[in-house]
């Protein structure tokens, strides 16, 4: 069987079985072996070898770590667990969108509470024209599941539909930056999701509850770790499914 995620990791970095080998100081049939025959390296060339590839090891060989391990691992990921979103301290938030300079992924039906902080949108210009790439995935403000969820909190059919075209009018301005890129989702919304590099708020939904007053937890990846990439295949699963804000007809359709 062979590694395509090892494969097409190699690729991707534009490097050759030959150049990995001679990074990690192995033979190029080695690396061969752990492509097309599946073999799983020892520890200190997996890890060597995730680095040099810019992949978690859990991605490049899922099954290298026992159950054990992994749980371990995961537990470690967990920096703060906040019983509610909205007691959270401000500075954790400020910091995180500071401290983001290469990814910058946010995932929420409406995300309203984001407008409060009225520089947001010059901090994210500022931080796109450096080279931060942003991705904001909405609600689509028309679909089913947002009025949905919107019932299931008891704040009436329509009202987070009118916080998604409210959010979507504030972000809007940056929606011609080449580095921000601003979408609608249909799906069901389990958690809002909030990457920072490598460091994540993962806000739960409570069914009858808002998202204000769930908890969040604040992750940070880990090599070899899984809880972190679980949530950021999540969002990057919604993402393959949105699709792209449409005008400024929407945030502004009744």
């Amino acid at each position: 069987m062979t590694n395509d995620r090892l494969r097409d990791a190699l690729l991707r970095q534009g490097l050759t079985r030959d150049m990995a080998a001679q990074a990690i100081n192995v033979d190029a049939k080695t690396i061969e072996r752990w492509i097309t025959k599946n073999r799983t390296p020892y520890p200190k060339h997996r890890n060597a070898l995730a680095a040099l590839l810019r992949e978690s090891e859990s991605f490049l060989w899922p099954d290298a770590r026992g159950s054990e391990r992994a749980a371990e691992i995961a537990t470690s990921e967990v920096v703060a667990v906040y019983p509610h979103r909205h007691e959270m301290p401000r500075e954790v938030w400020s910091r995180l969108i500071d401290s983001a300079a290469s990814q910058l992924d946010i995932l929420v039906y409406a995300g309203l509470f984001l407008t409060e902080n009225h520089k947001l949108v010059k901090t994210l210009r500022t931080k796109s024209r450096a080279g931060t790439n942003i991705r904001f995935l909405f609600g689509d403000p028309d679909s089913l599941n947002v009025t949905s969820r919107s019932r299931e909190e008891n704040i009436g059919p329509a009202a987070i539909a009118a916080k998604i075209r409210n959010a979507i009018m504030f972000f809007q301005p940056l929606a011609d930056e080449p580095a921000i890129d601003i979408r609608l989702h249909e799906t069901t919304l389990y958690n809002s999701i909030y990457r920072f590099d490598n460091e994540m708020l993962v806000n739960t939904h409570v069914y009858g509850r808002m998202a204000a007053h769930s908890p969040v937890l604040h992750l940070r990846q880990l090599a070899g770790g899984d809880l972190f990439d679980t949530y950021a295949d999540s969002f990057n699963a919604v993402w393959e499914d949105s699709k792209p804000l449409a005008g400024p007809h929407v945030s502004m359709h009744n």
